[in-house]
């Protein structure tokens, strides 16, 4: 039940319309001030590429939200195990199972939400002190070439192994334990799907810093050669 009522939170949140704007800030090179967004409205391939990726971070972002939320469950149950073992003495699988299934929800689909926002830990050496235009370029080639295929084996691998539970219903080995060891299993490759969304997110995006810097660098050469010509 645990993981049937994530699904719907998400969906819910998902058709809710909660907009995700880029963030990504630079020059001004148009009227609607100046940042990565500005580029993607400024074709009709761009801006369907601008209306992928906001479509893309929605789903990311509320999958990430109501992800969150496993771990205030993940407190709750956990008090309610020890209350219940320590003073009442009563022990509880399903409950303990709960747990897990809150854990594994919370890390497998935020991880994506958790990307969008730079959130992860970064082995930081040169990033940090990259110019805009490197730091496009190595999030273009890191989501491109190491993110991507790495999602994508996930899911590969991952397919047969969940369908196979899938096939047989499987649950717990627990008597008592939940009857939902399929879904739980599920969070694998929804895991690598989120992850696979928000690279071509991260593609989309560093994609467009570039043009955008291009398209910066080429206005300000004219600008400077007409501030010449005069």
């Amino acid at each position: 039940m645990l993981v049937v009522t994530i699904v719907i939170m998400m969906v819910v949140v998902v058709f809710s319309g909660h907009g995700v704007t880029l963030r990504c800030r630079g020059p001004n090179i148009g009227r609607r001030g100046g940042n990565v967004e500005d580029l993607l409205y400024s074709t009709p391939m761009l801006n369907a590429l601008n209306k992928i990726l906001k479509s893309i971070e929605r789903l990311t972002t509320a999958a990430g939200r109501v992800a969150s939320w496993c771990a205030l469950i993940i407190v709750l149950l956990g008090f309610a195990v020890v209350l219940m073992r320590y003073v009442l003495g009563i022990g509880s699988i399903w409950l303990q199972e709960a747990i897990l299934y809150a854990h594994a929800a919370l890390f497998l689909l935020a991880a994506a939400w958790t990307l969008k926002e730079n959130g992860h830990v970064r082995v930081d050496v040169f990033y940090a002190n990259a110019s805009p235009r490197q730091k496009a370029i190595v999030d273009l080639c890191g989501a491109l070439f190491l993110l991507l295929p790495f999602a994508v084996a996930i899911l590969w691998f991952s397919w047969p192994y969940v369908a196979r539970s899938w096939a047989l219903f499987e649950r717990s080995r627990e008597t008592s334990g939940l009857p939902l060891v399929f879904l739980l299993k599920t969070l694998i490759p929804a895991f690598a799907l989120l992850l696979a969304l928000q690279g071509i997110a991260q593609i989309i995006k560093s994609i467009a810093m570039l043009a955008m810097l291009r398209m910066v660098r080429q206005k300000m050469a004219r600008a400077a050669a007409k501030a010449a010509a005069r």
